[in-house]
């Protein structure tokens, strides 16, 4: 038995075990391997459009009926800085040069937040779970897919936020620590330097509101798990373990960076999206950051590193690629996702007994 079940019975899952939703890293394949095998697979959806949701979805729902978990991103749109933009492409334009690469083919951002059109097809799927992050939609979004009958969830990195959350109606709250890969959750500071680690975070989130929450941060084996639960956590959620996984959409580059750093290879930056992230250090990080000022706001600042990203993966270089990850990146299995979720579970259970 699990010392805390709320999490479990709220979201009708066997295991207190999420799979973090990593935008082009976690889609259909692994959020229903993961809910197959008995936690909450998650599919992230921050970087696809409408359409694409809507065949990952019917895919999910042709090969299982559990509960999955839809993430989005609700930042607001970044407003119009041409001059800041500028003068990012001149601190890029060295790159440009040695690499030759185009500045013409540069795309337009896809990281859309969510809106009006991403809630109609929610609507019309009646996903089980939702989480969000950086905070929440606007109220009317929110509502509607709380009518549809969506459990909501959301990342928290304070106790500020985590009651912020609450009030506004969330059934949980992922408390992310300062460890974690990826984004940071933050949405009510932009100070990364004052975030809090998960072993501080997780016991004043849950002293602080009623809803279960969530522990993320650092948690890459069963004793992560265990000691989320002694933190008073009813559940935790799992990143960088699960890149780790053949069902991860990440490049054999992304692979093989987790599989060779160590724990002070990792770093905030800033310099990839223009919000503060969790990334193996390679050279972009070391030279223009690991955060900068000139960096756009998000998701500005990514757009201009496409071409450059993509020249340098050509020559089976990493030096322009974001490399998402937390800070026990060497607690990963070379298992399947299903595999690792059953693993976790047993491990967990069997030190909590």
């Amino acid at each position: 038995m699990w010392p805390n079940d709320s999490f479990i019975k709220l979201c009708g899952i066997e295991f207190p075990i999420v799979q973090a939703p990593m935008a082009r890293a976690a889609l259909s394949d692994m959020a229903v391997a993961v809910s197959e095998a008995g936690g909450l697979g998650s599919l992230a959806c921050a970087l696809l459009s409408v359409e694409q949701v809507r065949k990952e979805l019917e895919s999910i729902r042709q090969r299982t009926s559990r509960p999955i978990n839809l993430n989005f991103f609700c930042h607001k749109t970044p407003q119009d800085d041409r001059a800041r933009e500028l003068n990012w492409r001149r601190r890029l334009e060295g790159y440009y040069v040695e690499l030759k690469a185009d500045d013409s083919s540069v795309p337009n951002s896809a990281r859309a937040p969510f809106d009006d059109k991403m809630c109609d097809l929610l609507t019309e799927f009646h996903p089980q779970i939702v989480s969000f992050h950086f905070g929440l939609p606007e109220d009317n979004l929110l509502a509607r897919v709380k009518k549809a009958g969506a459990k909501v969830l959301s990342s928290a990195t304070s106790v500020d936020e985590a009651r912020w959350l609450e009030r506004q109606g969330c059934d949980a709250i992922i408390a992310q620590g300062f460890e974690a890969g990826g984004h940071r959750g933050m949405f009510l500071t932009e100070d990364v330097s004052t975030q809090v680690g998960t072993i501080a975070l997780v016991p004043q989130v849950v002293d602080a509101v009623k809803v279960p929450v969530i522990a993320a941060g650092g948690i890459g084996d069963a004793r992560g798990i265990v000691a989320a639960f002694a933190l008073g956590a009813s559940a935790v959620q799992i990143g960088t373990a699960y890149l780790h996984c053949p069902e991860a959409r990440i490049s054999p580059l992304h692979r093989q960076a987790l599989k060779s750093t160590r724990d002070n290879e990792t770093a905030i930056t800033n310099v990839f999206t223009g919000r503060p992230a969790r990334a193996i250090s390679n050279r972009f990080m070391r030279e223009v950051g690991p955060m900068s000022d000139a960096a756009p706001e998000f998701p500005l600042a990514a757009v201009p590193l496409m071409p450059l990203r993509a020249k340098a993966e050509m020559a089976g270089s990493a030096d322009f690629t974001p490399l998402w990850s937390g800070q026990a990146a060497q607690l990963g299995r070379d298992v399947t996702a299903a595999e690792l979720t059953k693993q976790l579970a047993a491990e967990a259970l069997g030190n909590l007994r």
